[in-house]
């Protein structure tokens, strides 16, 4: 008996083609996906405006799995914390309130190749991609969840951020993201879903072009020598080509970029570090985003001290640049930016599998 596929690894273009293809109109499609991804409807027979001959031809060839959720981790800042279990290993995904919008911080791989130096995720190697269906359930179990928590409108932004680099699985992010942003399933806007990437050069471009979804980089570094150190995938697109892309996307979409830069003391936040980002930066419309270099277990990086990283801050500013400094949220269930599968030494609350699994 073969295995039923499951429908949430479908965006509506690639299920209007097979819905077309069974001999159905391709309107079906539309309203199959507002049933799954805006009405939270599980139940093909609950589907009360899809005919009698489509729901029977649904439930023979179809149906909705999602991934199973083991922990639940509540920050005492607000941010929560799921831990969700595939055959291969865990993922984790993030959900961060804040004033009066909701952040939630995506997986895309089990584990990750990229071995960035500062980052637990990368330490622990690479397992798999995920599929669209396992990128997706992340949005639909915590939007579910945290509605019976009776919170307005829960997720207003997606990020990829969170285990793995999104653009080394490229087609199940893509057809995510196309779900996240389809009027008919979640509805987000363009500006609200953010795929962050450490310079996968080739993809960046198919992204914009197939996606729309905003772009943001971990630069991390303000010249090749150094990134080659930190982040290692450098050496395979260098830093020249990836502000190329960086001018290119900014170019063609007309937004601004965002780039990450984690504060590592004594590696990357002198002041003469600072004068290189300007100079790499020059004529590119951009933010930067200043992050403290969070602990992770047997790693060698510390971040550096907030007095510091504040006077890094203003150089930038007086030299025109828009940046920030990210406040650390949700360091107490090791969720913060680079703490990501550092669940061992926590205590969470588990919770029972969805039923949909």
């Amino acid at each position: 008996m073969s295995v039923k596929k499951n429908l949430l690894d479908y965006d509506l273009p690639t299920l209007k083609e097979i819905v077309i293809a069974a001999g159905f109109p391709q309107y079906r499609a539309t309203q199959l996906i507002n049933w799954i991804h805006q009405k939270f409807c599980l139940e093909i027979d609950q589907m009360s405006n899809l005919d009698k001959r489509f729901k029977s031809w649904l439930k023979e060839h179809f149906e909705i799995r999602f991934l199973n959720k083991c922990y639940r981790y509540d920050s005492v800042d607000g941010t929560k914390k799921w831990i969700f279990n595939t055959l291969q290993g865990n993922i984790e995904t993030v959900y961060i309130p804040h004033d009066g919008r909701g952040t939630l911080c995506v997986s895309s791989q089990v584990g990750c190749a990229l071995a960035c130096q500062f980052c637990a995720t990368g330490a622990q190697g690479f397992t798999r991609n995920l599929s669209c269906s396992e990128i997706i359930s992340q949005l639909w179990l915590v939007i579910s969840e945290l509605k019976t928590d009776q919170i307005h409108r829960p997720v207003s932004n997606v990020v990829f951020m969170g285990m793995g680099e999104p653009l080394m699985n490229e087609k199940h992010v893509f057809k995510a993201v196309n779900l996240m942003l389809e009027d008919h399933a979640y509805g987000l806007s363009k500006y609200k879903v953010t795929v962050s990437t450490v310079g996968i050069v080739p993809a960046m471009y198919r992204l914009y072009d197939l996606t729309g979804a905003s772009i943001a980089v971990s630069l991390h570094a303000p010249n090749q020598q150094l990134r080659d150190e930190i982040v290692p995938i450098n050496r395979k697109y260098p830093l020249k080509d990836l502000i190329q892309a960086c001018h290119d996307y900014v170019n063609q979409s007309k937004r601004s970029i965002t780039f990450e830069y984690t504060m590592i003391r004594g590696k990357n936040d002198s002041l003469k570090a600072a004068s290189e980002l300007t100079q790499l930066l020059k004529g590119l419309n951009c933010k930067i985003n200043l992050i403290p270099c969070n602990p992770i277990s047997g790693g060698v990086y510390t971040s550096t001290d907030s007095a510091h990283i504040k006077t890094f801050q203003n150089y930038l500013k007086s030299k025109g640049y828009c940046v920030t400094i990210r406040q650390t949220r949700g360091d107490d269930i090791a969720a913060a930016c680079g703490q990501l599968a550092q669940t061992a030494t926590l205590t969470g609350k588990q919770i029972a599998s969805h039923p949909g699994n």
